[in-house]
């Protein structure tokens, strides 16, 4: 951190740091305000508080007396200002006090000083080992025995953003006081220095309505509310520093040392037809498919899809009427020699009120939100069918001009009877209508390759090697099974897959499609400890990766230690239930907090044909401040979304 300007002590008691700061700050232009609650008179009783204050002043600091730390914002001197930073040293309500009336001290302190802390201020809170009730303390004491300092912040909106040893050897006179109200220190060995910054608040989701093309026909349709927030983000797009942009480039990189790689420049819409579906993706399990009612189709619009086309765009309107459009682009080539970043004019962010579900086989079940990106690349290449020809020919003839040793097979991939290995890409968000979990994502985005391959080279084995190569370091391992291999990390489980299918009439070739999932990648490579922080707009995670670090670097998270919370919820639901619409309306009400859902309990009841449910839900984020105040808002509000939306009888 850059030197305050401005700092505000408060609780000093002899001002022996106030004036040890003023000291260390008197060649620069930072200004000290030193305040204690005692009234002057009280004050000048301490040991040495005359000469400090003395010290402190011909600094050009300030003193005031009589400042209650707890109610900051009515103080009159302070009126109008703000600090850069708000210092409280070894707080303590005085006396026999216990941890209840120390917590509370902290929390109205916390409440206090965040009406005059800077926006990019700090807040400093030293604590004798264990009081915190961090990690950070050791030993640590039981949670139910300490201050619960990070919890207590939450409160006033502010996260921990880092812990570090109380350095009294830099204020040299120092001298700690007021234990219990004495002129007595506190134990300062092993003390620590808490520093808060402020979190960004949470935001509503608005009403808005998406417009694409779908097949020649200009549709809408409302976007599921509780993926508001994570479309149009623009990760991908050419200038992005974000981690899965920086996967994405990691792993084109190094699958052009052995093949090139295109990546379509085509417009993608979010939504897919049924008969699309169907056609190149049997596999998927249609109960997690966000099916989607169109608003309004448009058959007479003339809308044009060819792959030429520069610019294809979407557009939607929020809750006020506006509208607006977005580019959602995305073009890149990669060769062994350079590696072109992908075009994605993503736009910021897009809002939704309700989600909208349907029935698949009823008529209007035809459309739904993407759950791969398979059927658009199958489009790509049979519309780039001649351009694979050419570039096929194009390899066959380095191939034939090169003096290379090693395995037969392998050269044979360069190019074998006109048909090349050329990997054709695609690389986007995928939406997936799955139960609230750790490592359950409802959007991510997917990367997707495809090339054919002469059957002898046994591409799946040499696309296996060189993805083992790239990913093992990293806790990635490869399992083999009879159509493909299954890309496994721990914890998250499936992370992508290698599979084959026949290419067209010819069993000589084999069409080989990569599957991977950028954001656990992302989480993996760069040791983050949330999926959900990949979604974070706090400009403190972006800052982490602006000078594009290398995958192995780990994240430093700038929200330290966020506390769990668990709460229950029970309800009576008529003869049907659907699990999925409750996980939806429960993203929706917590605004992406809620980390884990466990169903604990159920109850039939055997004359009313109702049910009773009983979940348990974790309330947790590494994004934003969480505070037990907070995740009680938010199940109360998923209470009230519940009773409205789903019908049920709250317990």
């Amino acid at each position: 951190m850059s030197p305050s300007r401005s700092i505000l002590l408060v609780g000093e008691g002899n001002f022996s740091f106030s004036a040890s700061m003023s000291q260390t700050y008197a060649e620069t232009e930072t200004n000290i305000t030193a305040t204690c609650l005692q009234h002057q008179d009280e004050a000048l009783r301490h040991e040495g508080a005359a000469s400090n204050i003395e010290i402190i002043k011909d600094s050009g600091g300030t003193v005031l007396f009589g400042v209650d730390c707890t109610q900051l914002g009515e103080c009159t001197s302070l009126q109008g200002r703000l600090f850069d930073r708000v210092v409280f040293n070894f707080p303590h309500c005085g006396r026999k006090s216990g941890v209840k009336k120390n917590r509370e001290l902290l929390k109205n302190f916390f409440l206090s000083c965040v009406q005059v802390l800077a926006k990019d201020g700090e807040v400093h809170v030293s604590l004798c080992n264990g009081q915190g009730g961090t990690p950070a303390d050791q030993p640590r004491r039981e949670w139910h025995n300490s201050w619960q300092v990070a919890a207590m912040a939450a409160e006033a909106h502010l996260i921990l953003s880092d812990i570090h040893p109380f350095g009294s050897e830099k204020y040299q006179s120092y001298k700690c006081t007021g234990y219990r109200s004495q002129d007595k220190g506190f134990h300062v060995e092993k003390a620590l220095l808490h520093v808060f910054t402020h979190s960004l608040p949470y935001t509503s989701a608005q009403m808005l309505k998406v417009e694409e093309a779908v097949e020649g026909e200009k549709v809408q349709y409302n976007m599921p509310a509780e993926l508001s927030d994570y479309i149009f983000r623009g990760f991908l797009c050419s200038s992005s520093v974000h981690p899965v942009r920086l996967v994405q480039d990691f792993l084109l990189e190094g699958l052009a040392e052995k093949w090139p790689v295109s990546m379509t420049t085509e417009d993608i819409p979010f939504l897919l037809t049924a008969k699309q579906l169907q056609m190149c993706c049997r596999d998927v399990d249609i109960t997690q498919c966000y099916w989607i009612h169109l608003l309004q189709k448009d058959l007479s619009s003339d809308i044009h899809t060819s792959v030429d086309k520069k610019k294809d765009q979407f557009m939607f309107s929020d809750s006020r009427g506006h509208t607006d459009t977005r580019d959602t682009l995305s073009a890149t080539c990669v060769t062994s020699d350079k590696v072109d970043r992908v075009r994605n004019k993503g736009a910021e962010s897009i809002r939704s009120a309700c989600s909208l579900d349907v029935d698949p086989e009823g008529e209007s079940g035809l459309y739904l939100l993407r759950p791969s990106l398979l059927p658009q690349i199958v489009d790509f290449i049979t519309k780039k069918e001649e351009l694979i020809n050419n570039a096929g020919s194009h390899r066959e003839t380095e191939a034939n001009n090169e003096s290379v040793e090693g395995n037969k097979k392998e050269e044979s991939c360069g190019g074998c009877n006109g048909v090349t290995s050329l990997l054709f890409g695609i690389s986007g968000l995928v939406f997936k209508s799955v139960p609230v979990n750790l490592w359950s994502l409802p959007v991510f985005h997917e990367l997707l390759l495809r090339g054919v391959f002469p059957s002898e080279c046994e591409p799946i084995r040499l696309l296996g090697q060189r993805l083992e190569t790239l990913l093992t370091p990293y806790g990635v391992s490869l399992i083999t099974e009879q159509e493909g291999l299954r890309l496994m990390a721990q914890p998250m489980g499936l992370i992508g897959k290698v599979f084959s299918s026949i290419a067209s009439d010819n069993i000589s070739y084999v069409s080989v499609t990569v599957s991977l999932n950028l954001d656990l990648l992302a989480v993996l490579l760069f040791s983050l400890p949330d999926w959900r922080l990949l979604w974070s707009h706090d400009p403190r995670f972006l800052k982490e990766f602006e000078l594009r670090p290398s995958p192995g670097t780990s994240f430093n998270p700038f929200s330290l230690f966020p506390e769990h919370f668990s709460f229950d919820i029970s309800f009576w639901t008529g003869p049907t239930w659907e699990a999925r619409k409750f996980h939806a309306v429960v993203r929706e009400a917590s605004h992406g907090t809620v980390e884990q859902v466990k169903l604990i309990d159920t109850f039939s009841h055997p004359d009313l044909s109702q049910t009773s449910y009983c979940y348990r839900l974790i309330y947790h984020s590494h994004t934003n401040a969480l505070s037990h105040t907070q995740a009680l808002q938010f199940h109360k509000h998923l209470e009230s979304l519940l009773f409205s939306r789903l019908l049920v009888t709250i317990r």
